[in-house]
């Protein structure tokens, strides 16, 4: 070990400095991470604020947008640079996108035309760029050299469709975790919108209220409903409001709330009463997708139980014995 260590110029004492410096290092910044962190919350609910008075902004003004709607364009086009320039030029907006593209990105959490954008151009560059580091790996530096060239030739066509598919796992990936998080916080919420209804709170103001609250426990689920809100206050048709919110979460629980919101609207029936209804199923929803985990962990936890804990076990248990038959022979 001393000779390894003299070959690159250390020394014992060297090497335990070294790595109490970065021991050191790892605590400072895992300290000081959070502080430097900030507050996520509040840079998330005012990034929402902006995006509504910009929404309002758009509602107040529809023929002044429609006479700059062309100027607009040429200033996203310029801000975007390459990415919106080669998706443009090669069409990838017909090829590659659809209404389901578009509706995993909203999803996701992603609004806007550009998103989609950086999407495509994505799936245009990282196939090229995966494959130019397979041929790197593979042919320059002579890696997987026992094979043939055929093997290596495929390996690099293999990077290159990940390279294809990779940015469209990463949305579906996100999307699932944004669901997840507005699932968990969708009982309280209602829980919340109930208890505002009751007090004699208008439907925008509760839903204002919820979203402060709620952005605690879920911060997707706050964006959504104060965006929710701002679309209330300027849409012609409420029912609208509520669609888009089922098409930004995509989320059944969501569709049950929204279609008794816009029947409770639409025919004058209480909506403390559907809202009740609606919490309680939630929550009954969530409980037994929490006893599903726990009922299928038994199965889960017999491979590692195997490979891992019986070993140590008989171990334990046959040790002492194998060693006495041991010394007996010996002896």
């Amino acid at each position: 070990m001393d000779r390894f260590l003299a070959s690159f110029g250390l020394t014992p004492s060297s090497l335990f400095a070294i790595l109490v410096v970065v021991a050191v290092f790892a605590t400072v910044m895992a300290l000081a991470m959070p502080v430097l962190a900030g507050d996520r919350l509040r840079g998330r609910m005012r990034a929402v604020a902006l995006e509504r008075d910009q929404m309002r902004a758009l509602s107040r003004a529809r023929l002044a947008i429609e006479k700059d709607s062309r100027r607009k364009s040429l200033r996203q086009e310029n801000k975007e640079g390459i990415a919106a320039v080669v998706v443009q030029r090669l069409n990838l907006r017909s090829a590659l996108a659809d209404d389901k593209t578009v509706a995993s990105l909203r999803i996701a959490g992603y609004r806007g035309e550009r998103p989609l954008t950086l999407l495509l151009f994505a799936r245009a560059v990282l196939p090229l760029l995966f494959f130019l580091v397979g041929l790197f790996y593979i042919f320059g530096l002579g890696f997987m050299a026992d094979y043939g060239f055929m093997p290596r030739l495929l390996v690099c066509l293999l990077l290159a469709y990940a390279g294809f598919y990779a940015p469209v796992l990463f949305v579906n990936n996100k999307a699932s975790k944004r669901k997840a998080s507005i699932t968990r916080a969708w009982p309280d919420a209602l829980d919340l919108l109930l208890i505002c209804v009751e007090s004699g709170t208008s439907i925008e103001a509760a839903f204002r209220r919820v979203a402060d609250e709620i952005g605690i426990q879920s911060i997707p689920l706050a964006e959504e409903l104060v965006l929710l809100t701002a679309e209330l206050s300027y849409l012609p048709d409420r029912r609208a409001a509520y669609e888009n919110l089922v098409a930004r979460t995509g989320l059944d629980a969501v569709r049950a709330t929204a279609t008794a919101l816009i029947q409770a609207e639409k025919y004058g029936t209480p909506l403390g009463t559907a809202l009740r209804t609606l919490s309680q199923e939630n929550r009954d929803t969530r409980m037994n997708l929490a006893e599903k985990k726990a009922a299928a962990l038994p199965p889960k936890l017999t491979v590692p139980m195997i490979i891992f804990f019986l070993p140590v076990l008989f171990a334990v248990i046959l040790g002492p014995a194998i060693i006495q038959v041991m010394a007996i022979y010996r002896g």
